[in-house]
């Protein structure tokens, strides 16, 4: 491949073959299966053949055509195993590589956004790509001053491409549902095309990493890489070696699975609290297990314990800015349906606007639709599974299903949107990890609400505040101090 492809009628014809191919593919088969080969065998041969499409296109594309594919390859998990399984290799080299640009268009980059000079900023520049993402190619080299470094490279183009892949992707979004059977397309593609600035802007991305490398670089358990330079459509970071997470997926230990599954969950929940920052791209090619070989000198295997690898986190151009960590209505509503109050949970539900004023439901089976998708934090220790995922979305997708029914008429507000997406898909990865994850040790500690005595606490404060505010206004007005006037 010379160059990333630009125009939008050459994108456009590879995007719409997607959908085509399968059509044929699918005639294909049925040929097949009437000169004689079996029902199961054709199928098996069809979904392998359209997985390998869906790879090159996605891959060659970049842009928004691969974005989606990251987007779509955590959910995976959640489809029936003889449609996912052709699928899942495909979609996981799209969470760790894909077709490279040319050397020469690197340099190119380089030389336009730091300078004819842009040699002299490293003592060594690797031309072959570490790794290769939706809008960006990972190059490893060596910092002038020694470091080993990660340099992230902007595609040209790339803005252009992106909005012009969401669109057209956009616009037939239904005939890509045979791809991926079983999913919803439109709105995953419609909430990645409102975070298109923000992925781009390179200066953004550098301000959420640095945030969140001050934040935990002390940290036992997870490891940002610092902020070496940047600019624009150019990025420089610390370069971190470890397993990435699809590899672990793949082939880890399950004390590696568990280690890597509770810390995921320890910095999704964590990150808000401590930075007022999301991380909102949680697909495993952004995550590495990092052993304790990097500090000790030990291995697995010399007797390093798995319980002291830590969680490197890479990819910070799309984050969720969130001043005071999550909301606590989320927090507070767990932990109202926990303790099995309908009525409390429907009535944040309808204050928070995922209940529309023109709507009533009847709280108790509103209860019942969200305590199956809770169970991990009804337990000290839960063990995500493919299956336990399946079950749950094979139970709210079936239209003959109360829970289908009732989930229809649940409305999304738009601050919650990428929550409700990093949510999803973090348990997606801990699905395909199949981690035993202790999930209720980390709401404790970072979710505010979910405590009971925190929710006291709270509305102890807020009590003393309102009276505080009641007393002052009262002085102002000539009241008698002391007898604070009703707020």
């Amino acid at each position: 491949m010379s160059d990333l492809p630009r125009k939008a009628v050459t994108r456009t014809a590879k995007l719409a073959a997607l959908p085509l191919g399968f059509a044929g593919r699918a005639t294909w088969g049925l040929g097949k299966r009437i000169g004689g080969k079996s029902a199961e065998l054709v199928a098996r041969e069809v979904q392998q053949r359209t997985a390998d499409q869906l790879f090159k296109t996605l891959g060659e594309l970049k842009g928004g055509a691969m974005k989606l594919g990251q987007a779509l390859s955590v959910f995976e998990s959640a489809l029936p195993e003889e449609i996912a399984g052709p699928y899942r290799a495909a979609l996981t080299k799209l969470q760790e590589a894909a077709p490279p640009l040319p050397a020469r268009t690197v340099h190119g980059v380089l030389t336009e956004r730091i300078g004819e000079d842009w040699r002299e900023y490293f003592l060594e520049f690797e031309d072959t790509p570490a790794a290769a993402a939706s809008i960006g190619q990972v190059h490893r080299a060596v910092w002038h001053d020694g470091r080993e470094v990660a340099v992230k490279v902007q595609y040209p183009g790339a803005g252009e491409a992106l909005l012009s892949d969401l669109a057209q992707l956009s616009r037939f979004a239904r005939l890509l549902g045979p791809l991926v059977p079983g999913m919803d397309i439109k709105p995953v593609i419609k909430e990645l095309r409102d975070r298109v600035s923000e992925e781009l802007d390179y200066e953004l991305e550098a301000q959420a990493q640095q945030e969140h490398a001050a934040e935990f670089e002390d940290d036992p358990d997870v490891v940002i890489p610092q902020v070496v330079h940047q600019s624009d459509q150019v990025l420089v970071t610390e370069w971190i070696d470890g397993i990435p997470l699809s590899e672990v997926i793949a082939e880890g230990t399950a004390e590696q699975r568990d280690r890597a599954g509770q810390l995921l969950a320890r910095f999704l929940f964590s990150g808000p609290a401590r930075t007022g920052l999301l991380h909102a791209d949680p697909h495993p090619g952004n995550f590495r297990l990092l052993p304790p070989a990097a500090e000790t000198g030990q291995t697995e295997e010399d007797g390093g314990p798995v319980g002291s690898w830590r969680l490197g986190v890479l990819d910070f151009g799309t984050v969720d800015r969130l001043p005071g960590g999550l909301p606590r209505n989320i927090g507070d509503s767990l932990r109202l349906a926990l303790e099995g109050d309908a009525a409390g949970v429907y009535g944040l539900l309808r204050e928070e606007g995922f209940v529309k004023e023109s709507i009533d439901l009847d709280p108790d089976a509103v209860l019942d639709y969200l305590l199956p998708i809770i169970e991990p934090t009804q337990v000290e220790e839960f063990t995500f599974s493919r299956g336990w995922i399946r079950e749950q979305a094979a139970r709210i997708a079936d239209p003959r299903s109360p829970a289908h029914q009732l989930g229809r008429q649940l409305n999304l507000p738009p601050s919650y949107v990428l929550i409700h997406r990093v949510t999803l898909s973090t348990i997606g990865v801990l699905c395909q990890l199949g981690a035993a994850v202790r999930l209720r040790d980390e709401l404790e500690a970072w979710l505010p609400g979910f405590l009971a005595v925190d929710a006291e606490t709270v509305d102890a404060e807020a009590e003393a505040e309102a009276e505080a505010e009641g007393t002052e206004y009262a002085e102002e007005e000539g009241e008698p101090e002391g007898e604070p006037v009703q707020a």
